[in-house]
């Protein structure tokens, strides 16, 4: 069992988990394994009992917890300027999506779909990537202005990684839905700082 401590703030290393990930896919090419198909994997658990559930493992959210802490501590040369715009502009497409009751049903029919995908491939296959992809594309995305992704232009011209961007940047909006459900607020992040940077110290010492 997780405490309440570490459970409220496991959305919040979602989103940030995210953000990373985003930008050293269009940066480098690169992806964790690990992190990129827990985050995808996160969107198709839409009935989950407890929070945990939703990510799985505690040791799927390290890099969040991680990127957490370096970007809400007290030393200006661990935080990334780039990863802190791509967590604003999560939180800010998921105000957007939650005022759209439409598009929250066509994205819960669009999801169920790609649930009934993984009865025949795995959360890796492309087929899955693309599906949740062009959810991103068709649904969330128009809601607010397009999140613009500096990176190599070599990389992102690829279709497979303009997807696994779209598909990451949809986990990190599903991650902003469930830290509004737990009483997440922006003001948070200024507010209690403190409280949430040893919250994901103390996630981080137990994955360790």
């Amino acid at each position: 069992m997780l405490t309440p401590a570490i459970e409220r703030q496991l959305a919040l290393a979602g989103v940030c988990q995210s953000a990373f990930l985003v930008k050293h896919l269009a940066k480098k090419g690169e992806l964790d394994k690990l992190a990129f198909e827990s985050s995808l994997s996160s969107i198709l658990v839409t009935d989950p009992q407890t929070p945990q559930q939703v990510f799985g493992s505690l040791n799927n959210l390290k890099l969040g917890f991680q990127t957490l802490v370096s970007q809400l501590n007290n030393e200006p040369k661990n935080k990334d300027i780039e990863i802190t715009r791509y967590v604003m502009a999560i939180l800010t497409l998921e105000r957007k999506l939650a005022k759209h009751k439409s598009a929250m049903s066509d994205l819960a029919t669009r999801i169920a779909h790609v649930q009934r995908q993984l009865a025949y491939v795995e959360i890796e296959n492309q087929q899955v990537q693309t599906s949740l992809a062009s959810i991103y594309s068709d649904i969330v995305s128009p809601l607010a202005p397009k999140i613009q992704i500096s990176g190599n232009a070599q990389i992102l011209k690829t279709s497979i990684n303009q997807h696994r961007v779209r598909s990451i940047l949809l986990a990190g909006v599903r991650s902003a839905v469930m830290w509004r459900q737990m009483g997440g607020r922006r003001r948070q992040l200024l507010l209690q700082r403190k409280h949430i940077v040893d919250s994901a110290h103390q996630a981080l010492r137990l994955i360790h």
